[in-house]
């Protein structure tokens, strides 16, 4: 099939909207239901995505996209028992790909409510099962198993887009869009991220564990199609706080580094400890964690909407209980898609417990980060590789 025919564009009143190829057939088949234009773009940058995980780590990837740019993306690492208390999959044995893809919708859950999904592998029935209980909008994968389809085809009163993309497809190498009646043309982005962008070690620490190492091309991989400006912090194989589209580098590094706080506290006794009532949904939950790590919280312990969530009345979670849990952060990565011009993002990313930096390098204050850098023992490479994204 050469053409599709779309619901819409990017909003309802812009009709016509189509799909097509200028030769050869389309590279992906809709299995169930009827695409939308955002719908589209978030698979194909999605795919694109997992893709390249898997090619970078050989493990099974997976992505959790909403309005064109990642929310959460990982590779298939073992959870430990509190990120399994925290994703709600205590005493589950995952498969791979549903590891990928908890992970993937873990870093972010708020914004990954109604997200597109992308798995680098065939999807099973028990990844399935976990997206028939999540508010999703669709998945794109390379296969199906039957029983898989068979579940994905229930949710959403049967609407739930399923899309199967050919693994072989190889795009034209120029790509080319059209604004305002002007169509732009440019090479496509195939840039490779690979170890070889770590070797420029620009700090006195060039220690670099393989883990670390997997999360920095974890990190880069994922900006790569992140709206930019952009920051991506990784730990443990998955992305744990993105910042994306920020015209501030800084405010990248600040947005995605509140994230991957949040992603932390989750793992907090604290948090882990709430006593939610049985019947209280995830999508609630999700909504109830976020605000008792917000100021909010103090408002609204013993109203009746927290009597409607709770068994009991939590205990606040103070100020200085926060910050001494997330003092025993470490090891995370911290990937930006251009240099960073100043050192205030490194000193803002050491509060998240960032320990290791790729980056592209080439600002005129590149000793001043290089040397913010060493003052907390950080390793930073410079990849001399820019990774904007629009």
């Amino acid at each position: 099939m050469k053409e599709l025919e779309l619901k819409y564009g990017c909003n309802p009143n812009q009709k016509p909207s189509r799909v097509y190829m200028e030769s050869g057939d389309l590279p992906f088949k809709v299995l169930n239901g009827k695409p939308g234009y955002i719908n589209l773009l978030d698979a194909m940058n999605s795919w694109q995505l997992v893709h390249e995980l898997k090619e970078a780590t050989s493990l099974p990837a997976a992505a959790s996209f909403k309005h064109v740019s990642p929310a959460g993306a990982a590779v298939a690492v073992p959870l430990s028992d509190a990120l399994k208390q925290a994703y709600f999959v205590e005493g589950i044995e995952l498969s791979p790909v549903a590891t990928a893809y908890i992970r993937a919708r873990g870093a972010d859950r708020m914004s990954s409510y109604g997200d597109f999904v992308a798995l680098s592998d065939p999807c099973d029935a028990q990844t399935a099962s976990f997206l028939q209980r999540e508010v999703s909008d669709g998945i794109i994968a390379p296969a199906y198993s039957e029983a898989a389809l068979e579940i994905l085809k229930t949710k959403r009163k049967g609407s739930y887009l399923v899309i199967q993309m050919e693994p072989s497809y190889v795009p034209a190498e120029k790509e080319t869009k059209t604004v305002f009646g002007v169509t732009f043309e440019q090479k496509r982005n195939d840039v490779a991220i690979t170890e070889d962008c770590l070797k420029d070690v620009v700090t006195k620490n060039k220690d670099l564990p393989d883990d670390a190492k997997r999360d920095l091309l974890l990190s880069l991989i994922t900006l790569k199609y992140t709206q930019s400006n952009s920051v991506c912090y990784a730990k443990d194989g998955q992305a744990i706080g993105i910042g994306a589209g920020q015209q501030s580098r800084v405010h990248c590094t600040r947005l995605a580094g509140n994230k991957a706080d949040i992603w932390y506290l989750r793992q907090s006794p604290q948090v882990l400890s709430l006593p939610f009532k049985s019947d209280v949904r995830r999508p609630d939950r999700d909504n109830a964690i976020d605000v008792y790590l917000s100021n909010e919280c103090m408002d609204l312990l013993g109203t009746d909407e927290w009597k409607r969530i709770f068994t009991e009345k939590p205990p606040v979670f103070l100020p200085e209980e926060k910050a001494k849990w997330l003092k025993t952060a470490t090891g995370v990565a911290l990937g930006s898609d251009a240099f960073f011009p100043f050192g205030d993002n490194i000193e803002r990313a050491h509060k998240s417990g960032v320990s290791y930096v790729a980056q592209s390098g080439g600002s005129i204050r590149d000793d001043n980060v290089i040397e913010t850098a060493d003052k907390y023992g950080m390793f930073m490479a410079m990849t001399h590789i820019r990774l904007f994204h629009h």
